[in-house]
């Protein structure tokens, strides 16, 4: 599975980005897919992962309630919506494939990956 992430770019404080992930060369509509992000000089962190139907999803504290998470499966696409972005978001954000249906907080229950897209929020 290759993953194309797009949808970055740089965003004042309180504003908001649409971020992409399109699948290709394989189907990931059988798994969950999720959005980590790693900020600079910090380690990668969950952000967000929807299950395979897309029923059913999970963010971390610090997103919750700004940002959304979703999927279209006939386009093989899951999306993040970023509204209120902070500062604190600034971060390269990447997309992944779960190994399982349902999805995970841990990395290690990711397999593929996408390239990333930098985000950057200015206060």
């Amino acid at each position: 599975v290759q993953l194309q992430a797009s949808g970055g770019g740089l965003v004042q404080a309180g504003g908001s980005l649409r971020l992409s992930c399109a699948a290709s060369g394989r189907t990931a509509s059988n798994n969950a897919m999720g959005w980590l992000r790693q900020a600079p000089g910090k380690e990668r962190e969950f952000v967000a992962t929807i299950n395979w139907r897309g029923g059913t999803t999970n963010y971390a504290d610090s997103v919750k309630g700004r940002f959304t998470i979703s999927r279209d499966n006939a386009k093989n696409t899951v999306f993040l919506q970023m509204n209120s972005l902070k500062p604190e978001d600034t971060a390269v954000y990447y997309c992944a494939v779960g190994r399982r249906a349902y999805g995970s907080s841990w990395s290690d229950e990711y397999t593929y990956w996408g390239q990333g897209t930098l985000v950057t929020v200015s206060s």
